[in-house]
């Protein structure tokens, strides 16, 4: 008599999990080399590819073999070839996340995720060790690094402005301030759809430098939000911007914006704001990232309620949309 042994799914769903870390940097390394620029519309063979990008011939083709068993990259007889995961790690994809993989494995990034028990055990970050100082110190002390972290929160917005000025009507207000707004890529939208309405972009000086403004109905500011006035505006919006920070950073801003609005004046907080009722681990996955690296947390509306009310505002809506992140709007009052 045969004896049927059926493997139980939650062994290999742990065991993916355990694991995961592997295909975290093997998408990590491909997305540094660039590998994914250099396949079109035809395979291309590993050796060529090692060889373009002055790597180990083997090496690379095992760890391509993976990522195309997980269904990035296709890997064939003639070579490798493109799927629709490994096309957005082409830099000239129009959702491109190739900057934000490269983020990702940022060595003060990577270090902060295998630190994550520091974190937990002391309530600090997981960086502590080596950028004291805080995330955003760190970068300013690293070029290059600084560079890495703009292009891929540039990139990673992308596939959020068209949800978010889908969802939002931004017409009935005259002057619209993005408070962090990095290189304005959700200002210019909203300033392209609705043509009665100017802008503000606020953010650090070397920020700043690179928005490429050429609309007569956008102007710049910039600054420190922690230590110099924000702007006087009709809406303000922050994309992003409050998970990066504790609650003591995130009041601060708050406070900031509060100082610089009318009463009446609205503030819209776009982050993932995760809930019981809205369940999403890309939400708790970027909770988690925040933990370890910067300090900061994605919070529920009832946590951001809370915030808001001690600096000023009352929460009036919360809006779903399309994609991982959700609309929180506010009112001075």
């Amino acid at each position: 008599m045969t004896t049927t042994s059926v493997h139980d799914a939650a062994v290999d769903q742990l065991w993916a999990m355990t694991t995961a870390h592997l295909h975290a940097r093997a998408l990590h390394v491909v997305a540094d080399l660039g590998v994914a620029d250099l396949i079109g519309d035809d395979p291309v063979p590993v050796s060529e590819l090692a060889a373009a990008c002055g790597v180990a011939h083997h090496s690379l083709g095992r760890v391509l073999r993976l990522l195309a068993d997980l269904g990035v990259f296709r890997h064939g007889p003639a070579g490798v070839e493109h799927t629709a995961m490994s096309r957005v790690l082409r830099t000239d994809h129009a959702e491109s996340l190739r900057a934000f993989a490269q983020l990702m494995a940022l060595d003060v990034v990577w270090h902060g995720v295998a630190s994550l028990e520091t974190a937990v055990r002391h309530g600090t970050t997981g960086i502590a060790e080596i950028a004291p100082n805080g995330l955003f110190d760190y970068l300013a002390e690293h070029p290059a690094q600084a560079q890495l972290f703009d292009n891929a929160m540039q990139a990673k917005a992308r596939a959020d402005v068209d949800a978010v000025i889908r969802a939002y009507d931004f017409s009935p207000f005259g002057t619209v301030a993005d408070i962090g707004g990095g290189t304005g890529q959700l200002l210019k939208a909203i300033l392209t759809r609705h043509r009665t309405v100017r802008g503000i972009l606020f953010d650090l000086p070397h920020v700043i430098a690179q928005a490429g403004v050429d609309d007569a109905h956008l102007t710049t500011c910039a600054g420190d939000f922690f230590t110099d006035p924000l702007p006087a505006a009709d809406l303000y919006v922050l994309m992003e911007v409050l998970h990066d920070w504790p609650d003591r950073g995130t009041t601060a801003i708050l406070r900031g914006v509060r100082a610089a609005c009318r009463t009446g004046a609205v503030v819209l907080v776009i982050e993932s704001l995760p809930s019981d009722e809205h369940p999403d681990p890309r939400a708790r996955t970027l909770d988690l990232l925040m933990l370890a690296v910067s300090g900061g947390q994605e919070r529920s509306p009832s946590e951001l309620d809370r915030l808001l009310t001690a600096t000023g505002f009352r929460r009036t809506a919360v809006l779903d949309i399309a994609g991982p992140l959700r609309i929180a709007e506010a009112v001075a009052v």
